[in-house]
């Protein structure tokens, strides 16, 4: 909605224009009137619509014709001031003042006209009658108001009205002509009603107008309105209630309705609410609301996105099978623009049978609020979080985790999603290893490639210290690691050559040295196709005696041949080895961290043990 509002006055000499500010501002009319008005200020909160109100007179003995067409380039909305009782200033509006306002503005958008009938106190009856064919002609004019400025007759009105034609302007909604919700404004409350639209039965029951309401106004419809509602609806829309629940053709009807009645403001306010524009379009800062990522920070949904998201997945998982099919999906996507997700979700997430599960739901949330934190406040900006939470943005769905580098100086870190960079030589079974990771054996993965120069990623739960923590395994592309790259930023290192083939282990060798030897990024060397014979080591050090004079943990053996599950003990022990970095330099297994920390506690326990019996001795 607009900041502030610029209105125009213009009309013919001796209409009244200056007198009608001067009346507003006054509140009395002036003994003496000069030829233009300065320009006045109305301050936000004497105005009904809390925005403050730039007032502009035109005097035609005062200005140029280019003054005045910069000053209609400025203005929101122009009042067409004449005088009821001279017929003269009437035609004068259609052969003169509208094309002047909008005669150059072709088929682009037409600045709002507002008709103002001056010095109403001389003539006894209305100039409605004469003004009717003019308003049916141009259908940028918003209303007609008859005053006095004299008798200070209907002279608030008069600027209120000119205020809603910009705050609410009703050319975006409605087309006079032909008497119905423009295809733009028809589109965004059909989107707003299936949000609305818990259940998916294509109908809004009390309950979910009850909280559309609430959502939308604060409060929601007393008992009594809402069947008067529904029987308005009933007499003009058949069909527009089935089984007392409104149905889309309703609600359609009753925006429409409202429009017709004067009350367009009714729809904005729904529209706006679900974060729409002036152009009937989502909103930047409705879709990208501010979120603060400071350096060596990540992004995680909490505990009210997940939440959020588990609702919007039961709700479309209509056959209540815990699973999303094909159409349950699309459905769900049907207030995007576009679907968010692609063809690539089967080798990201674990799937079954075509369908995505809750599990795999989630873990593609997740992955996306970690990847591109920006694209999930704009999906769960499509989904209506915002207004069907009542938050006031869907920022307060994202928790940012502290840096990084306190969680190494402390020796642990609070992060829920960790993030292993899967690094190799082309051929050693990076994209096997991610698929395995997701459950799928060598003989039941997918071998087409994918697109180069684009990261590949996979996402999994497994449990640390009992506690259930999101690994994603990205593959690193073969050469991105030598050059000089920020790629190397990850939480745990996975280092895999081929065992069958030894010299793939040199390209390990060469990334560890440039980009983890000197850092506090925890390593492990992975040795795959483990079901293959060794192969002969080239002369130098062997992946063992790198490992030892390294102080990192010996090769870890991998393979997925085989038809049954791959094991998953390397995944737990790469999240283990993120959430205690500290301890990577041993030989780390998901239980060996507390063998590590017992022995320091018992080696600690003899010390003050030693010590105590030492003075005790001294004292003897």
């Amino acid at each position: 909605m607009r900041r502030d509002v610029r209105i125009l006055l213009l009309g013919e000499a001796q209409v009244g224009k200056t007198s009608l500010i001067l009346s507003l501002v006054g509140e009395e009319f002036p003994e003496e009137v000069p030829a233009r008005a300065e320009e006045i200020t109305i301050p936000a909160d004497v105005t009904p619509e809390k925005v403050p109100t730039h007032i502009v007179d035109y005097s035609e003995s005062e200005q140029t014709d280019a003054e005045l067409q910069d000053e209609i380039h400025k203005a929101n909305v122009v009042c067409v001031v004449y005088d009821v009782s001279e017929e003269a200033t009437i035609e004068k509006i259609r052969t003169k003042w509208i094309p002047l306002v909008n005669g150059r503005t072709g088929s682009g958008p037409r600045v709002p006209i507002i008709l103002v009938g001056n010095k109403s106190d001389l003539r006894p009856g209305s100039s409605m009658e004469a003004v009717l064919p003019i308003m049916s002609q141009f259908p940028e004019i918003e209303t007609c108001v008859e005053c006095s400025a004299k008798h200070l007759r209907n002279i608030s009105e008069l600027f209120y009205y000119a205020q809603k034609a910009v705050l609410h302007p009703t050319a975006p909604l409605y087309d006079p002509e032909t008497k119905q919700l423009r295809p733009k404004c028809a589109q965004a409350l059909t989107r707003i009603f299936r949000l609305s639209d818990q259940d998916l039965d294509n109908c809004l029951s009390d309950e979910e107008l009850n909280a559309f309401q609430k959502s939308c106004f604060g409060h929601p419809l007393a008992p009594q309105a809402l069947e008067d509602v529904k029987r308005v609806v009933c007499k003009n829309v058949p069909g527009g209630v089935q089984d007392d629940r409104l149905t889309l053709d309703g609600f359609l009807f009753l925006n429409t309705l409202f429009i017709q009645r004067g009350r367009h403001e009714t729809t904005w306010a729904i529209l706006r609410r679900f974060g729409y524009s002036d152009m009937l379009e989502l909103t930047t800062d409705y879709l990208f609301p501010p979120l603060h990522v400071p350096a060596g920070c990540s992004t995680e949904l909490n505990h009210l996105g997940y939440q959020f998201v588990q609702q919007v997945f039961e709700k479309h998982d209509q056959d209540g099978d815990g699973a999303l099919s094909l159409e349950e999906l699309q459905n769900l996507f049907s207030v995007f623009p576009v679907a968010p997700w692609g063809p690539e979700l089967p080798h990201t997430v674990r799937t079954d049978s075509g369908r995505l599960p809750l599990h795999g739901y989630l873990c593609q949330w997740t992955l996306v609020t970690y990847l591109d934190v920006q694209h999930c406040l704009e999906y769960l900006g499509y989904l209506g979080y915002p207004s069907l939470c009542e938050q006031e943005s869907q920022a307060q769905a994202i928790t940012v985790t502290r840096e990084k580098r306190l969680d190494q100086e402390k020796g642990q870190t609070q992060r829920n999603v960790l993030m292993c960079k899967v690094v190799g030589a082309q051929g050693v079974g990076k994209s096997s290893f991610l698929q395995a990771f997701l459950g799928h054996s060598l003989g039941h993965q997918d071998t087409r490639p994918f697109s180069q120069g684009s990261p590949v990623y996979a996402i999994d739960t497994v449990q640390v210290n009992g506690q259930e923590k999101y690994l994603i395994l990205c593959e690193v592309g073969t050469d991105s690691l030598l050059a000089t790259s920020p790629d190397a930023a990850c939480d745990v290192a996975c280092l895999m050559f081929d065992g069958s083939d030894p010299t793939s282990f040199l390209y390990c060798a060469s990334v560890y040295k440039r980009h983890y030897m000197d850092g506090q990024t925890p390593c492990l060397f992975v040795s795959s196709k483990a079901d293959l014979p060794e192969g002969v080591s080239p002369p130098g050090l062997s992946p063992a005696e790198f490992c030892r004079r390294h102080r990192l943990p010996a090769p870890a053996l991998f393979s997925c041949e085989g038809p049954a599950l791959p094991n998953t003990d390397i995944f737990t022990r790469l999240a283990t080895m993120a959430v205690f970095p500290h301890l990577a330099h041993t030989e780390l297994h998901p239980t060996s961290w507390l063998r590590g920390m017992l022995v320091a506690v018992g080696a600690a326990v003899a010390a003050v043990l030693s010590f105590s019996l030492y003075r005790v001795l001294v004292k003897s």
